[in-house]
């Protein structure tokens, strides 16, 4: 049976791009599941705010680690907001993505918050020396946090591709034809944060784009639904939208059942139904290593 590794390898390479939702707590993670999305990533914001941390400043190691505990060993592909991987040292990042991989996750995103691009591809190279078959997203925030500059944005990508990257994420670049250039110009599948100012999901696809992130999107709607229904409650109507009910969530919480709609295929760019090689199932199949075995990066033998 394919791996659930190469699994998520392959939406990246075949078929419509790989609609990516973000969870920040096991009842999001396991109702996206249900829903039909057998990939689902987490979003460092909705972790943070959660734990009532700031997002971006290393504060949610602990806090990532053990989401990624709670979710690994579930019929889903999980890849982890990593932020920049929690540290400065590669071999630190390192040890946190053997761990993330060791609970069952099989991606990982890190970001360079637009710090040191040498760095940064540093972290990168010490990841896929200890995790082989993690598959590393390399996140520049030239457009996020910088002037959007595309030569810069290359320059950084190419060095992150070069490091071993499997993929590259580019959030806040919403303009099509740079999206464009950028897909012909980098040689490992793009990841775009989906913006609703920005280009659609169908228009992405057609632009070769190969991952497409909702980021803290639906953690920032949820908030805002759970506004509205209050609002909606003091001012005496009744709240609108999809309530699952509280069985829906305990049958979650006991890793059955489903939320209303649930149950259906994942949809890509163009309507049709994303199915990976291995099926949902495949995120249990692949071993897990033990936490205090020794591990190799450039740097030297680490163990724990």
């Amino acid at each position: 049976m394919t791996s659930a590794v190469t699994a998520f390898a392959a939406l990246h390479r075949t078929g419509a791009p790989l609609l990516l939702p973000n969870a920040w707590d096991h009842a999001s993670a396991l109702a996206l599941a249900d829903r039909g999305f057998q990939a689902v990533g987490t979003t460092s914001l909705g972790v943070a705010a959660a734990a009532g941390l700031p997002d971006g400043a290393a504060a949610t190691r602990e806090h990532t680690l053990r989401l990624a505990l709670a979710l690994g060993s579930r019929p889903l592909l999980l890849s982890v907001d990593a932020e920049g991987g929690f540290s400065d040292d590669p071999d630190d990042v390192a040890a946190f993505a053997h761990e993330v991989w060791t609970v069952g996750a099989v991606g990982i995103n890190l970001e360079d918050g637009l710090g040191p691009a040498d760095r940064h591809a540093a972290k990168v190279r010490a990841v896929k020396s200890a995790v082989p078959g993690l598959f590393v997203n390399a996140r520049t925030d030239t457009y996020w946090l910088g002037d959007g500059d595309e030569t810069e944005t290359l320059r950084r990508l190419d060095l992150y591709v070069r490091a071993g990257a499997d993929g590259v994420f580019v959030p806040g670049l919403r303009e099509p034809a740079a999206i464009a250039r950028l897909v012909t110009r980098v040689e490992a599948p793009v990841n775009i944060l989906f913006s609703p100012a920005g280009p659609s999901l169908s228009h992405l696809t057609d632009l070769g784009v190969r991952r497409v992130s909702l980021g803290s999107l639906l953690y920032r709607r949820a908030l805002g639904a759970a506004l509205d229904a209050v609002t909606a409650v003091a001012a005496d109507r009744v709240p609108q939208g999809t309530t699952p009910t509280y069985d829906d969530i305990q049958a979650l919480c006991r890793g059955g059942g489903a939320v209303p709609g649930g149950g259906g295929p994942a949809l890509g760019g163009d309507g049709s139904a994303r199915v990976a090689a291995s099926g949902a199932q495949a995120a249990g199949t692949r071993p897990r290593g033990a936490r205090n075995e020794t591990y190799r990066t450039d740097s030297g033998a680490r163990s724990w």
